[in-house]
């Protein structure tokens, strides 16, 4: 999504006029959105990783004698 300047200005401004305490607010709530995209990407990247890997893994576990532990 594309934020033009205009928006960019009026944040910024709207910041400017908070007091000291809740411009950490809003650098804590900041850190914690950027948080969580890196946290959705990590766990896009790990379950790709996972997909990819099962054909080799289904190739490894997919015998009689691990066929045992499916029954567990």
């Amino acid at each position: 999504m594309q934020v033009d300047n205009t928006t960019e200005q009026r944040v910024i401004e709207k910041i400017r006029g908070l007091f000291p305490e809740q411009m950490l607010q809003v650098e804590e709530f900041i850190d914690s959105l950027d948080k969580k995209d890196t946290n959705v990407a990590d766990h896009d990247i790990t379950l790709a990783a996972t997909r990819l890997s099962e054909p080799t893994f289904q190739k490894i576990w997919d015998n009689p004698e691990d066929a045992e532990y499916d029954k567990l």
